[in-house]
């Protein structure tokens, strides 16, 4: 049987699951990305640089989000809502997208980056007692040398990659019909 022989009920119940499904995806994979990040900044030591923090806001914004979405699926909420919830993950995803590009073009020296650049609340320590001493041997890091390539490609250039295929899953979810 072809959706279209399907009844109606039928076809909205299978449109749903296929939206609650999309949107628990994203909501696993935005905090996979997310979680990476922190990972290498906790178990790797990489300090974030200002932009690299604000390319994490998406996706912070984005797990309950899409979270959200799939739950009005499953208990069979509006379909307009959860459609239009799925299309502000995408929209999300493309401002992640375009931070990574600003990030990365900083990188590569093709443009300036913004003032804050050079600062970062964890390049200084928080112990006390060897504040001072920390204060002149941490240097925060700065946007435009990437910390690590792999395959050419910074943290800034993975998130261009990452948040444009979110943002075309989510955009694609965003489009189920029923």
């Amino acid at each position: 049987m072809t959706i279209s022989e399907q009844s109606p009920q039928s076809a909205n119940s299978t449109a749903n699951r296929s939206r609650a499904a999309t949107a628990l995806f994203l909501a696993v994979a935005m905090a996979i990305v997310v979680g990476t990040a922190l990972a290498f900044e906790h178990i790797g030591g990489y300090i974030p640089c200002a932009l690299c923090l604000t390319q994490r806001d998406p996706y912070y914004l984005g797990v309950p989000l899409m979270l959200v979405a799939a739950l009005i699926s499953v208990a069979g909420g509006p379909a307009w809502l959860s459609r239009g919830l799925l299309a502000v993950g995408g929209l999300l995803m493309l401002y992640g997208m375009m931070l990574g590009v600003y990030h990365s073009g900083v990188e590569w020296h093709w443009w300036e980056g913004p003032a804050s650049c050079a600062t970062s609340a964890d390049a200084v320590t928080k112990d006390a007692g060897s504040l001072l001493g920390d204060l002149s041997s941490k240097k925060p890091p700065s946007c435009d040398a990437a910390a690590l390539r792999v395959l050419g490609l910074s943290f800034a250039g993975w998130n261009v990659l990452a948040s444009a295929a979110l943002a075309a899953i989510a955009f694609r979810g965003a489009a189920i019909k029923g």
